[in-house]
Order: C-alpha cells, then sequence, then structure tokens
C-alpha cells in the first residue's frame, strides 16, 4: 500500500498525518517540493527483464526526460531466493546501506514498477515517510536530508534515474535519527 505517515522529527510517536489517499499524499509532498505520481503497472514487472521493462516505460520515460536531463537511467531489482543460503546476508546488506540519514547532490528519483520500499525524508521539524509501491514515482530535490528502507525482505523492482553515473552515492550525515522512527515493515503492520 502506498503510505505517507508524517511525524515529529524530534518524536516519531507524534503522528500528525497518516494516509493512503495518493491525491492527498501528493498534495502533502507537494508542498515540500517533493513530486509525487502514478505510472501504470505492467502485470508480470518480476518477469520482465530489464531492457524490455525500459523499452515498455520508454513513453513516460521520455516525458519526464524531455529535457535530457538524466543520462543514466536504470532498473535496480532486488527479490527474496530462499535457496540461496547467502540470501539473508545480502538482503541485510543491501538494507543497510542507505539506512541512515544522508542527502545526494541531485534529485533521487524513483519509479517502483514492482515492490516497495519507504523514503523517509528529514524535513525541518517534521519526518516524512513515504512507502512507495508498484506504480509510486518519486523525486526527492538535491540536497534533501532522508534515509530508504527496504524492509527485512527487499523485494522490488525500480527504475532509477541519474544526472551523473555516481548521483545514488550518499553524503551521509552521521546522525543517527533513522534509528528512533518504525521501520518500513512496522509501518506497514500498524494500525
Amino acid at each position: 500500500m502506498t503510505l505517507l505517515q508524517v511525524m515529529a522529527a524530534d518524536n516519531a510517536a507524534d503522528v500528525r498525518v497518516r494516509t493512503t489517499d495518493t491525491a492527498e499524499i501528493a498534495a502533502e509532498l507537494a508542498e515540500h517540493g517533493i513530486a509525487f505520481s502514478r505510472w501504470d503497472v505492467l502485470a508480470d514487472a518480476a518477469g520482465t527483464d530489464s531492457e524490455a521493462l525500459l523499452a515498455h516505460y520508454a513513453p513516460q520515460i521520455g516525458e519526464l526526460n524531455a529535457a535530457g536531463r538524466y543520462e543514466h537511467i536504470d532498473v535496480a531489482r532486488i527479490h527474496p531466493d530462499d535457496d540461496n543460503p547467502e540470501w539473508p546476508a545480502t538482503a541485510a546488506g543491501a538494507r543497510a546501506k542507505f539506512l541512515d540519514e544522508h542527502r545526494h547532490a541531485e534529485d533521487e528519483v524513483r519509479f517502483f514498477a514492482a515492490g516497495r520500499g519507504c523514503f523517509y525524508l528529514h524535513l525541518g521539524d517534521a519526518v516524512l515517510a513515504t512507502v512507495c509501491e508498484a506504480g509510486d514515482l518519486l523525486s526527492v530535490p538535491a540536497g534533501t536530508l532522508h534515509w530508504f528502507d527496504m524492509g527485512t525482505r527487499p523485494d522490488f523492482i525500480a527504475i532509477r534515474f541519474f544526472e551523473e553515473a555516481d548521483g545514488w552515492i550518499g553524503d551521509f550525515t552521521g546522525d543517527k535519527i533513522s534509528a528512533g522512527f518504525p521501520t518500513l515493515d512496522e509501518l506497514l503492520t500498524a494500525p
């Protein structure tokens, strides 16, 4: 489920907004300069290779990148593999990479073709936990403090847009704020 939960930055228990209404989510995020929209979902995205996935979304990608700003567009995939004994360590390592607060030198633009993940946007006195699922497009402006949780059992496919090949590299703040907020799994099971 697509979800937005707005919490006080100094007290995660102070929940100011919790909604699954995509129009409300888009409006709330827009107030902070964050673009949120939805694209149609390809029924078998998980069974579609990356090249075919990019070809399927070529019209939307072309519209988003009409100015040619994004020179590097790729597909990131992570799926559970219970037959691989190394999978739990691989999943934990992938998850840990972006769990701490960081920023990027360019916009972080992601389209979720399948699965889900949560962007936590630290905006002044609030943290906006934005759970994105299949069909969601989120554009986080350059310099925005945030962290990302893919959950304890990561499973998603995301089309990523970069101006530079190293645009995904985070500038970590050293602030451990993320430890005080509910995880993706906790957000999804909260009443």
